[in-house]
């Protein structure tokens, strides 16, 4: 039903079987029972919650480090390769234009960076299970739990 990321939903502590004199429970008795659920019920979407919260955490900063890797790797490249490709553009174009040709080249490059780790962190979600849940609750408080489907 619910995923808690490795982690026990929390349980109800009695029994919900009915016992034999359950026509004359009285309404302290159904009072705490409404009030143990409804405990019950937030510390379940608490603990949720956490768990998907740490869940995007996880894959936010794994973006994170994709990011750094990417960042060196292209400050290395451009480093060396924009000294090698101006010097061999310089032999025929001259200095100044071998220079704006390889800063042409290297705002290309940085433009397909900055769109593949922008499509990167839209796949970063929030909360989508615990605001399905939480949706549910006004209907589950007033028993029309079929409101829900």
């Amino acid at each position: 039903m619910t995923d808690y990321a490795g982690q026990a939903p929390p349980q109800r502590q009695y029994r919900d079987i009915p016992e034999a004199d359950a026509g004359t429970k009285s309404i302290g008795d159904a009072l705490g029972d409404v009030t143990r659920d409804l405990s019950l019920l937030f510390q379940q979407e608490v603990a949720l919650a956490k768990a998907e919260v740490r869940q995007t955490a996880n894959r936010a900063g794994q973006a994170a480090g994709m990011f750094a890797g990417a960042a060196i790797a292209a400050f290395l490249l451009v480093l060396f390769l924009s000294l090698a490709l101006w010097e061999a553009l310089s032999d025929s174009t001259g200095r100044g234009w071998g220079a704006v040709i390889v800063a042409v080249i290297w705002l290309v490059a940085g433009l397909v960076l900055y769109l593949v780790a922008r499509a990167q962190m839209k796949k970063v979600s929030g909360l989508p299970q615990t605001t399905e849940t939480v949706r549910q609750v006004p209907n589950a408080l007033k028993g029309q739990e079929e409101r829900n489907q």
